[in-house]
């Protein structure tokens, strides 16, 4: 059978590929792309050899693409060496349906089709969009077990999003990678559309600038242009960092802090809290990581945002009735973890010692925000998992797992007597952790031969939780056996760590990491393991095993059963109704 005019093309431009070894051409958004109705998004074509624009011709459904998109096109004659390139940026289409489109010049010939979906009528006021980040299942066992105890087999209490009605297994990898990072990964959660490890907001094309990628528009910006809805962005970690910067931010690399600052400014949002103030003062102000002279904080304030540095400050902003908008930093880089803050007073929590508690901005961003009539969308980060699961500090990761089951809460509080309010709690990828038994100092041998599995391990010893769900204790006699299946090399010692979070993999002489002497000089019998990852890597690394969310309120209906990690933008979309009808 004869082939047509466009598969001969398409054969031609892959036998080219193959026998030259050029990086294959592309278009973006990418094949398979879901796109909101109405949202903005650049479109990208790519080709691998010099192009005369007069020989270009795109089409979509068949016709020409002049007919629905009134857009400019930028052309780039020799990107970066590698062919030639073709923009349209703001790009919208309006109607929901299947759009194939086809780029054609000279022996080149590329296709994507594209699912555009509506959203349909709002459905509910308010979003509370709960991330713990890198929170894995056994990270929300240990937290039950801590915080709520267990007796003859049955949890004594729940954590507050264990009994969400909705429950769905959430895909996590990125565009380029099986492993996805915090920066695609809540990128699909902030846009629908999938990207590359350390981007977001952005498909990852061949541009070397980190901001000229083709951008596809984030809920905060879609909110903002199409609702009178305030935002609200709430980490523990640095604002700049993956997380929160993905709600506003476009950049290939999450390591743009400062331009991330800028973009959290520039995004209107009515709250925002968190860590991070080294990228909010100018570079003459001591401590600053910035390299201009810009002083957000003045710039917030100017805008008319009332102003927190402190736990005191925060509180006292947050119950004032005039306070419409608060901007709150509280520490130059991550918060310290609960565990640190409210029993071991390590890390910096003596130079630091007035920051607030996620579920205190929690509330205090749900008291300004509630006041809109209009509703809000809060994203908040219990960022602090993830970063005690990298060096393997269980325990530290299940105090802030505790931490992120009171702010939900406090949002289950506030939806009792606002039922139009959805709420989601999710990870953004997961870690590797397991628990596998109970350790019992009273065993003899050795310390693995004090590891109890199945009928010999029987059950921890933690003291009761106080009325906030943590145990005053946690170097008891007989502890979980918390192992994670991901290491660099280390010592094991089966404590928890009560100096500091734990600092599994030191750099050797040779440039490889290498366990950590400090640990086997302070227990004799620490274990030494032989790392599984790579020697350049220090600490453990993010699975692509499935992420648990959970959700109740209208709308949570919608997840079940497995669900890619674009599809909880899908929802939150369809809910706000942010689409064309």
């Amino acid at each position: 059978m004869p082939i047509s005019r466009l598969s001969y093309l398409f054969i031609c431009s892959l036998l080219g590929l193959i026998s030259t070894g050029i990086q294959a051409a592309a278009i973006y958004p990418i094949n398979d792309a879901a796109i909101l109705a109405g949202s903005k998004f650049d479109i990208k074509v790519e080709f691998n050899s010099v192009i005369n624009p007069s020989d270009l011709q795109i089409q979509i459904n068949g016709a020409p693409a002049g007919k629905l998109i009134s857009n400019k096109i930028d052309y780039i004659a020799n990107e970066n060496g590698k062919g030639s390139a073709f923009i349209y940026r703001d790009v919208q289409l309006k109607k929901a349906g299947k759009y194939t489109l086809v780029a054609k010049a000279s022996q080149e010939a590329l296709q994507v089709t594209w699912d555009v979906y509506a959203s349909g009528p709002r459905r509910v006021k308010n979003v509370i969009l709960f991330v713990g980040d890198g929170m894995t299942i056994a990270n929300r066992t240990a937290a039950r077990v801590l915080s709520k105890g267990i007796v003859e087999g049955k949890y004594q209490g729940k954590l507050s999003f264990d009994d969400m009605p909705n429950i769905a297994l959430i895909g996590t990898s990125g565009s380029d990678s099986l492993i996805t990072d915090s920066a695609n990964s809540m990128s699909a959660y902030t846009t629908g559309h999938k990207t590359a490890v350390n981007a977001m907001g952005v498909y990852v094309s061949r541009a070397t600038d980190n901001l000229s990628h083709p951008k596809v528009e984030t809920i905060a910006e879609l909110i903002k242009r199409n609702t009178k809805m305030s935002v609200g962005i709430v980490s523990d970690a640095e604002l700049e960092d993956a997380t929160p910067g993905a709600v506003v931010a476009h950049t290939r690399r999450r390591a743009d802090k400062q331009y991330i600052a800028d973009q959290l400014l520039a995004s209107g949002a009515e709250v925002i809290l968190g860590g991070g103030s080294a990228y909010f003062y100018p570079q003459s102000t001591k401590g600053s990581k910035r390299k201009d002279d810009q002083d957000l904080v003045a710039a917030f304030k100017a805008n008319g945002y009332q102003l927190a540095f402190t736990k005191q400050e925060l509180l006292t902003e947050a119950q004032n009735k005039d306070t419409k908008k608060l901007f709150g930093v509280f520490h130059p880089d991550n918060m310290d973890g609960s565990l640190d803050r409210l029993f071991l007073k390590k890390n910096t929590v003596e130079k630091y010692p007035n920051q607030p508690d996620l579920t205190e901005m929690t509330q205090s961003a749900i008291n300004v925000l509630s006041k809109n009539p209009n509703g809000f969308f809060l994203m908040v980060e219990a960022a602090l998992i993830d970063k005690f699961n990298h060096p393997l500090d269980w325990e530290r990761a299940a105090f802030d797992t505790i931490m992120l089951s009171n702010a939900v809460q406090i949002a289950k509080d506030f939806a009792k007597t606002h039922p139009d309010t959805l709420i989601i709690v999710t990870p953004d990828h997961t870690h590797s952790g397991s628990i596998n038994g109970v350790v019992d100092d009273a065993k003899p041998g050795p310390l693995r031969e004090k590891v109890g599995i199945y009928a010999e391990a029987g059950y921890p010893n933690y003291p009761k939780a106080n009325i906030e769900g943590y145990p005053d204790q946690i170097n008891v006699s007989k502890r979980l056996a918390f192992f994670y299946g991901n290491y660099p090399d280390h010592y094991e010692t089966m404590h928890p760590k009560l100096d500091g979070t734990f600092e599994p993999a030191v750099k050797g002489k040779d440039g490889a990491y290498v366990a950590n002497p400090k640990y086997q000089q302070l227990q004799e019998d620490a274990i030494h393991v032989g790392g599984n990852l790579p020697s350049q890597q220090e600490t453990g690394v993010h699975t692509a095993d499935d992420a648990v969310l959970s959700a109740m309120g209208p709308g949570s209906e919608k997840f079940h059963g497995f669900m890619d990690n674009t599809e909880v933008f899908k929802v939150i979309a369809q809910t706000l109704g942010l689409g064309q009808k």
